[in-house]
């Protein structure tokens, strides 16, 4: 295999951003995190405290989502919100860019947001991934949205938020690699709920994917590993 167990694992933000979710929810989606150890585990802001403390003194990162699901918060706001966030505990932030920005093509006010949370995420420590929502965009739009992220040294460029018309598809993730600069990366999110679908992504250069079916991903990788099963309650 050209792969090793974690190198799979380390891909993964366990997504546990549904709505709905409830704190029993919580507890079990952090400890399932744990057991797979995974990248990180993404929840609401509200449940982040309570993440970072179940994930403290593990490889697992607690992360959240700024400006969710739709961007339209004020930019003062989604600096508010990282702000608590990183005082919460936080280790990673995933930012949607102002959609209707980006669709008017108000470029100033869009990147001085990206900057202004990236500013307070480095300043900080944690990373900061900025989402696009690629279903509502064109594909100038999006190359443009890459120049800007790679010029203000974000961490990741990422395809959706999970929650719009579509989620990540190949041509979108080859545009976001070939449209920016090596060192940021690309998260896929939205859509990935097989390990094949794993694989092909990351033969793309993504490092990371958003995923729900964590548990059912990971598994598949260590029965084609032929590394014994995880039980996780």
């Amino acid at each position: 295999m050209e792969f090793q167990y974690h190198d799979i694992a380390g891909m993964i933000d366990h997504s546990l951003l549904k709505p709905t979710l409830t704190t029993e929810e919580l507890e079990a989606g952090c400890q399932l995190a744990l057991t797979y150890e995974v990248a990180s585990v993404c929840i609401m802001p509200f449940y982040l405290k309570r993440c970072a403390e179940l994930l403290k003194g593990s490889t697992v990162k607690a992360s959240t989502t700024i400006g969710f699901p739709h961007g339209g918060h004020t930019t003062y706001v989604k600096q508010i919100e990282a702000e608590l966030a990183i005082a919460d505990g936080c280790e990673e932030l995933d930012m949607v860019v102002n959609i209707s920005r980006v669709l008017s093509g108000e470029w100033k006010y869009v990147a001085d947001e990206i900057a202004a949370v990236t500013k307070i995420a480095h300043q900080a420590g944690p990373k900061i991934k900025v989402i696009f929502e690629n279903c509502y965009l064109d594909q100038v739009q999006k190359i443009e949205l890459c120049r800007i992220c790679g010029e203000l040294g974000v961490d990741w460029v990422k395809t959706s938020t999970g929650y719009g018309t579509g989620g990540a598809t190949i041509e979108d993730l080859k545009l976001m690699r070939a449209e920016s600069p090596p060192e940021v990366q690309v998260k896929a999110a939205g859509g990935v709920r097989t390990f094949d679908k794993l694989l092909e992504v990351r033969a793309l250069g993504v490092s990371r994917v958003g995923a729900s079916a964590t548990r059912e991903i990971l598994d598949h990788c260590r029965e084609r590993l032929e590394l014994p099963a995880i039980t996780c309650e």
